[in-house]
């Protein structure tokens, strides 16, 4: 069990751009914090450098960095140090799956929201993770259980498990280094693809490689916990609807899923966190393959994710408030969180998201970007926004308006 000595906390400062920043202001806020962003010269005009008290330009004056400067850990804790910051949330993507970020901050004497530098490290590997799920008794997906490079190696670990074969990217998520392979002529190819695209998105190039189900839901779990030993899931979300290996749409809670098995995968994702201690938010994700019955381990995302909010609108349970507190050291079951207990917690109505992808349809589909010429919202009784002013920045090419 790790012990978490209660912090007061003064100021946060946000490691991250658009939405998840605003949104992690809104949380800040309403606990009495004052709030500090960074912003790189490309976004020099977005929304979230004004929604924070206070922001603060990382990168090059002239830019020309659009992404690095989010990824710059030291000049970001001098951003925090130079400013009295006591307190880093992350958000997601960037560094909020790096356990050195995370360390910095510990060094820095700034409370990291989210997980320990240790978890981090656990189930940031998904082979790592993918052992720890086998010693907490998980279901996993035969495959590699280390990460491959030799061309060898990797045709004959193929042969073993039989075709069609996944590789995937052993660090990172957003589906980045994610191929099928259906034929022992395409290996080859197919891998140096996916590990230049995850050398690209994470820095490593390492991959491994499991059985590909073909008929399979996408089921992720909410956990939170608050590293006093109290653990809960906050039910399951469904997310087979992708495109590129990217969720499109996200349901809460998952539809045609029988209660029993519902209650044997939270129950599965619960078991695997509890084993760590863990801290934080953060989502256990499953592959249930429909035509066996049969449901797989895949990874945990040790943050805070995109589609958090359509397990606070069903649960009525405030994700990034509850990080804030349980980073000051908090109990679940305690003021100021103050959450039931596990049995307590009901799914209640059907929460959706939905995200706009933008793709040019003379290339194949290709994702794409540009400048919106023309928005109009949705809204009405029940529809939720969090939205963010898009900069134009051609590496991103994602959207940054979700809905729920």
């Amino acid at each position: 069990m790790t012990f978490i000595p209660f912090r007061v906390m003064r100021k946060l400062l946000v490691a991250n751009r658009s939405e998840i920043a605003i949104r992690c202001f809104r949380a800040a806020t309403e606990l009495g914090l004052r709030t500090v962003a960074i912003y790189s010269h490309e976004d020099r005009l977005s929304l979230h450098r004004f929604k924070a008290d206070e922001a603060f330009l990382i990168g090059p004056p002239e830019g020309g960095e659009p992404v690095k400067s989010y990824l710059n850990i030291a000049a970001i804790i001098d951003v925090a140090k130079q400013q009295g910051v006591d307190a880093m949330h992350p958000g997601y993507g960037f560094l909020s799956e790096n356990a050195a970020f995370a360390r910095a901050c510990d060094s820095a004497g700034i409370q990291f929201v989210g997980p320990t530098a240790e978890q981090l490290d656990r189930f940031g590997d998904k082979t790592a993770a993918k052992r720890l799920a086998q010693d907490a008794g998980v279901p996993t997906i035969p495959g590699s259980e280390h990460a491959v490079a030799h061309p060898d190696d990797i045709a004959q670990k193929a042969q073993r498990i039989g075709y069609p074969v996944m590789i995937k990217a052993s660090f990172g998520g957003g589906g980045r280094g994610m191929r099928v392979v259906r034929t022992p002529d395409e290996l080859r190819l197919r891998v140096e693809e996916a590990q230049r695209e995850a050398a690209a998105a994470f820095g490593r190039p390492n991959v491994f490689l499991e059985r590909y189900i073909a008929k399979a839901k996408h089921i992720e779990v909410q956990v939170l916990g608050d590293g006093h030993g109290n653990l809960m899931h906050l039910w399951e979300r469904a997310c087979s609807v992708q495109r590129r290996h990217q969720k499109v749409v996200e349901v809460a809670p998952s539809i045609n899923l029988p209660q029993d098995l519902r209650m044997r995968i939270c129950d599965a994702a619960a078991r695997l966190c509890r084993s760590v201690a863990y801290r934080g938010a953060g989502t256990v994700e499953f592959l249930l393959d429909t035509e066996r019955g049969d449901f797989f381990f895949i990874e945990v995302n040790p943050r805070i994710q995109v589609e958090h909010t359509v397990t606070e609108v069903v649960t009525g349970i405030d994700l990034v408030r509850s990080q804030i507190l349980v980073a000051q050291g908090h109990r679940l079951h305690e003021a100021p969180i103050s959450i039931p207990p596990q049995q307590q917690i009901e799914c209640r109505g059907v929460a959706m998201q939905c995200r706009i992808t933008t793709e040019d349809p003379d290339r194949g589909f290709l994702p794409d970007y540009g400048r919106i010429t023309t928005y109009r919202s949705a809204g009405g009784f029940a529809v939720g926004w969090t939205a963010a002013m898009a900069s134009a920045v051609p590496s991103s090419r994602r959207s940054s308006t979700r809905c729920s």
